[in-house]
């Protein structure tokens, strides 16, 4: 009878077991998380919504009339290009980790693989995120987006007198060689060159904003001053849409750090707090900034002020704490004023729309201060412990990216200039590049 019983669990067990391990597969297996997709959806909206229409008529409103249809051109066909080299290769060079290994720098840890190219082996069933949560295609989007606003916001630095061939194949060119690799170090996990380094960096002040500056900076300067600056007036020529642009920039921003929490959580409800916080802050900064120095506040001031508190926030978005916010918008706001304005003057460069002087010094800003504010003793709630070691580490992120991109932007640019040249004529600048470049009015009265 007693062996009857053991045989008869026996069978039970041999029944029983397999469905429970069955049971646990399925418990174990990542479940997609409706929330955190739907709001990772939103913030990929919100953030293309940054580029076009919203960068693309903060940059319109400052040209002169005859230049605005060919930089809101810019931003679309950089819209178009880059979406297409993302999914070919982009995000294959970013985010792929194959060879990469924590604490060992080979290849790998300066250029990802190209095990994603074409975006291989994605499909509506692959999954990702913190806990693999939502869709692998939103992420892709997601950050799909981030690499069309960096090389977009280059466009201020050199508007109203690049040829719009030259400024394809250059953007082509310096995404591939300089924005994926830089992404790749700073995002890419254990074995990236600055991930490893400890470099915080949330939403991409040191991969879009320091990027983007230094490279328009360059560029800028190789191609040289426009015809008449800084002598003739260049006065922007509808602060209406600037203001409208800036707007639109400041709700898409919210997707953009906010967005980078990559889940529906409180990181990401704090991201939009401090993004909230620092962008107020750098307005006024830079308003009583210009109001104390040139004795009126402007609509065109403001605006740049609420950019440059847009930028400041970005790397710290994840680990900033309130107050912290507050100190990095104010300090923003009135560092990028006079860097836009008296250093800009002194130096004699050239950039157009203060590409380098709101995208570039806001970047460095933020990033050397978030060292500072994502310790939790100044109320910040990243890991640092230690102020000084990680103010050093952001500073050598900011170094390392500031000399890279300085010198293969101006490595690209020189060898197309010549290649094919990259001004237009001086009677094509005169004329405007609306009319030269793509035969059409921004205004027919």
């Amino acid at each position: 009878m007693t062996l009857r019983k053991f045989a008869g669990l026996g069978a039970l067990l041999s029944i029983v077991m397999p469905s429970l391990a069955m049971a646990a597969d399925e418990v174990a297996a990542p479940v997609l998380n409706s929330g955190d997709t739907a709001w990772m959806l939103t913030a990929t909206a919100l953030v293309l919504f940054m580029t076009i229409p919203g960068l693309a008529l903060f940059y319109g409103g400052m040209v002169r009339s005859k230049n605005i249809l060919s930089v809101m051109m810019q931003c679309f066909a950089i819209t178009g290009l880059i979406s297409i080299l993302w999914v070919v290769y982009g995000y294959s060079i970013a985010f792929d980790t194959t060879g990469m290994e924590q604490g060992v720098v080979n290849f790998n840890s300066f250029f990802g693989g190209m095990g994603k190219a074409f975006l291989a082996g994605v499909t509506p069933a692959s999954i990702t995120g913190p806990a693999a949560l939502f869709p692998e295609a939103v992420f892709i989007t997601f950050q799909m987006t981030f690499a069309i606003i960096t090389p977009a916001l280059i466009v201020g630095a050199f508007a109203e007198r690049m040829k719009f061939s030259a400024m394809l194949i250059f953007m082509a060119i310096w995404f591939t060689l300089v924005y994926a690799p830089i992404a790749h170090m700073v995002w890419s996990g254990n074995g990236g060159l600055m991930w490893d380094w400890g470099v915080l960096d949330f939403a991409g002040g040191t991969v879009v904003h320091i990027n983007a500056g230094v490279a328009g900076l360059v560029a800028c300067i190789v191609l040289g001053k426009r015809k008449g600056f800084p002598t003739t007036p260049m006065a922007p020529h509808n602060l209406g849409y600037t203001l409208m642009g800036a707007a639109m920039l400041w709700i898409g921003w919210f997707g953009f750090n906010a967005g980078s929490a990559a889940a529906a959580n409180g990181t990401a409800g704090m991201a939009m707090l401090v993004t909230q916080i620092a962008t107020a802050a750098a307005a006024l900064g830079w308003m009583f900034a210009e109001w104390i120095t040139h004795g009126k506040p402007s609509a065109l001031g403001i605006a740049s002020g609420v950019v440059a508190g847009l930028v400041a926030v970005t790397p710290a978005a994840g680990t900033v704490g309130p107050m912290g916010a507050l100190v990095i918008g104010l300090v923003a706001g009135v560092v990028c004023f006079f860097c836009a304005t008296s250093l800009k003057r002194k130096l004699g460069y050239d950039d157009s729309l203060d590409a380098f002087g709101v995208h570039g010094i806001g970047g460095i800003v933020g990033a050397i201060l978030t060292g500072v504010f994502a310790a939790p003793a100044l109320g910040g709630f990243g890991t640092v412990t230690d102020i000084a070691a990680q103010v050093w580490i952001q500073c050598k992120g900011v170094g390392f990216t500031v000399i890279y991109t300085a010198i293969v932007t101006y490595v690209i640019l020189k060898v197309l200039d010549m290649v094919m040249g990259l001004r237009v004529t001086e009677e094509e600048e005169a004329v405007g590049l609306d009319l030269a470049q793509h035969n059409e009015r921004g205004y027919n009265l």
